[in-house]
């Protein structure tokens, strides 16, 4: 027999005394609901909270295991069945609940904040700073959990918890991941790597002196600070440039084919925001040597000669990072878009091959015409853009190498420094 709804009367007074703050007179309402309605799950949780509020917490368990019973994807009973375990101390059960909750909604912060807690009880410490970390991004992708103005009052105090915990395990795996660097060469050849970290973990302050240079992922200071790079800084281009034929010769046997070729965007919202077309669609597209450091063996099998004169460069190598190796392919009246790199420990070298009229590059508002097999050498932190106003396709080869102002030892502690953040916040998107 379906039980008799509940009078949207009665839930409304009790709503509206709860709200004014009434609570007597709104637990009296709700009660009374129970009679006729035992396991209605709104009843069950506010008085389960008033409870709670008294030092209740067995009675506030038997309410909520009640509504757990009667409703188990209800998310607000998890949540508050997990948070009542805790204060009893059942910090198992509370883990349990708030993964059920989890399960309910994946993108709940809140669940994954008090996941968090309970781990961190459990002392299950890596998995409380992996749940800890991506509440904390996920909501504040959103601008939420920022400041005290963005958090709600509720929360504040574990959010506040979770970012100092956050802080220091962070600390913690990046500075047990460098030790070993720091034993081969030395800890005064890492100083500026610390410097580095500290400005990562939001332990120092500092950034680009120049206004124009935003890294969008990772800034090291103490490097010289300009757009683009005298080439003298690279002995390896000279012998770069005298390859242009030969590489040229290589790309002329790919470009009438479209097999090999990747769009530079992954996806189709990155391409519109990223491109303008004035002679049609526009478009960006390559045929990848090495793609977020992942090696494109098909295409270095096609061009031996260019694959031979790219080993002899210092290309940053990062597993599942660096470098991206490419020639760059851009058609007639595509425009690509002011944006900026993520990183100023490398630097993009362009070796142009095929260059129309009215093709250039800026970078920190300073324009840059290709001329083909002359190198060009820049830092990508500077918001950067370029064009092909010409009537044919441009193509440049491009690649990823080491900030020439970077020691051995600090390009060696870069890399297992970006391989260690990237394996924690993939390690905290899978939780």
């Amino acid at each position: 027999m379906t039980p008799p709804a509940p009078r949207e009367s009665d839930l409304h007074a009790a709503r509206e005394h709860s709200r004014q703050g009434r609570i007597d007179e709104a637990e009296r309402i709700y009660s009374k609901l129970l009679d006729s309605l035992p396991d209605h799950a709104e009843a069950l949780n506010y008085l389960a909270l008033c409870a709670m509020r008294r030092g209740q917490t067995a009675q506030a368990l038997e309410l909520l295991e009640r509504a757990a019973v009667g409703d188990p994807a209800n998310l607000t009973t998890l949540l508050n069945l997990g948070s009542a375990r805790e204060a009893a101390g059942n910090y198992e059960g509370a883990r349990e609940a708030f993964q059920r909750a989890l399960a309910r909604d994946p993108a709940s912060s809140v669940a994954r904040l008090q996941l968090g807690h309970a781990l961190e009880n459990l002392d299950c410490g890596q998995q409380a700073l992996l749940n800890y970390f991506r509440a904390i991004t996920d909501e504040q992708k959103h601008g939420r959990w920022l400041n005290s103005s963005t958090t709600p009052t509720a929360l504040s105090d574990r959010v506040r918890h979770a970012m100092r915990f956050v802080k220091a395990g962070r600390r913690r795996v990046f500075t047990e991941l460098l030790e070993p660097v720091g034993k081969r060469h030395g800890p005064t050849a890492l100083s500026r790597v610390e410097d580095c970290l500290a400005m990562l973990l939001g332990e120092a302050p500092g950034g680009p002196a120049d206004a124009r240079q935003k890294p969008s992922f990772l800034f090291f200071p103490g490097l010289p600070t300009t757009p683009y790079f005298d080439l003298s800084l690279f002995p390896w281009m000279e012998a770069l440039e005298r390859q242009t034929g030969a590489i040229q010769g290589e790309l002329a046997e790919l470009l009438p084919h479209a097999d090999g070729r990747e769009r530079v965007f992954a996806s189709d919202a990155e391409e519109q925001t990223g491109l303008r077309g004035t002679l049609g669609e526009p478009s960006w597209n390559a045929f990848y040597f090495f793609r977020n450091g992942e090696r494109r063996d098909e295409n270095h099998r096609r061009c031996p000669r260019t694959a031979a004169a790219l080993a002899a460069l210092p290309l940053v190598r990062i597993r599942e990072h660096a470098p991206e190796v490419m020639f760059s392919v851009l058609t007639p009246g595509t425009h690509i878009l002011p944006h900026r790199g993520v990183t100023n420990t490398r630097v993009v070298c362009h070796l142009p091959l095929i260059v129309p009229e009215e093709c250039a590059l800026a970078v920190g508002g300073e324009i840059h015409e290709w001329r083909e097999g002359r190198g060009v050498v820049f830092d990508d932190t500077f918001e950067h853009e370029a064009w092909n106003r010409g009537p044919r396709t441009r193509v440049v080869l491009i690649a990823d190498v080491w900030n020439p102002h970077l020691s051995p030892a600090e390009r060696d502690a870069v890399s297992v420094l970006v391989t260690a953040i990237g394996d924690f916040n993939g390690a905290a998107a899978a939780v």
